[in-house]
């Protein structure tokens, strides 16, 4: 059995108790290097394999997943975060499946959640924002055409930009493009729980400048909107006139 694991978004004990076990019993370990905490593989065992995908292409870590199933070892494939975002496990899962091989998958505590967690945010703040907008820069990779940033941009929703902290004056000029005042709030994010983690509070306007004042330029998530702000309406979960299917409202 192939297991996709998702490692969480840094710190060794943020991974789940299903994904630690499965690292604990593993015979194979393919990881993720270029951005896996490496702390993560003292939980494997004397003896197991462990291979870094950094160093791979697509093939050769699909032809270690083979060879392991044919000698009915244990896989893990250790992704950063959560796997389904930026993963690039649709393509692994694919080859499997034509293969004949099982998998299954893992979740894992995404890096915007750890963010969201070192900044102390909510990103769903009543009367401010609904909706979270997960999404990239095109750059060598492109993005499909409907989901520039700027297009994004014009729903004013909470936005988390992934792969990006190396395009900040590109991505600044479109999220004002995209309808955001200069002074909306942001904030960037470098290594969400890891030891080293920083974070910067800034402004859409100041973003490039920010990133350059604390000599981030990787490895770092860029939040976007007025979830950072200090304006929101109280919930009407806990308000005490909210009648609701639990609780009879005072009026």
């Amino acid at each position: 059995m192939v297991t996709f694991v998702g490692a969480g978004p840094g710190a060794a004990d943020l991974i789940t108790v299903r994904g630690k076990n499965l690292l604990e019993t593993a015979d194979i370990v393919i990881y993720a290097g270029s951005l896996v905490n490496p702390e993560l593989l003292k939980y494997t065992r004397d003896g197991c394999s462990i291979f870094n995908s950094a160093e791979m292409t697509l093939e050769q870590v699909i032809e270690v997943m083979e060879t392991g199933e044919r000698q009915n070892k244990n896989i893990v494939r250790l992704h950063t975060g959560d796997p389904s975002i930026y993963g690039a496990i649709r393509e692994q899962m694919d080859l499997l499946s034509e293969k004949g091989i099982e998998y299954s998958v893992v979740p894992g505590v995404s890096s915007f959640c750890g963010a969201a967690a070192a900044l102390k945010a909510e990103y769903t703040l009543p009367e401010v924002s609904q909706t979270v907008i997960l999404t990239r820069m095109e750059g060598r990779t492109p993005v499909p055409e409907k989901e520039e940033i700027s297009r994004l941009a014009a729903h004013q929703a909470s936005m988390v930009i992934f792969l990006s902290s190396s395009m900040l004056e590109r991505l600044s000029d479109k999220l004002l493009a995209g309808g955001y005042s200069p002074d909306t709030p942001a904030a960037i994010v470098y290594k969400a729980s890891w030891a080293d983690e920083k974070i910067v509070r800034t402004s859409i306007d100041r973003l490039s400048t920010a990133a350059k004042e604390n000599n981030i330029a990787k490895t770092a998530l860029i939040l976007v909107g007025h979830f950072l702000g200090d304006e929101y309406e109280r919930s009407k979960l806990y308000d005490p006139a909210f009648t609701h299917e639990f609780r009879k409202g005072s009026k």
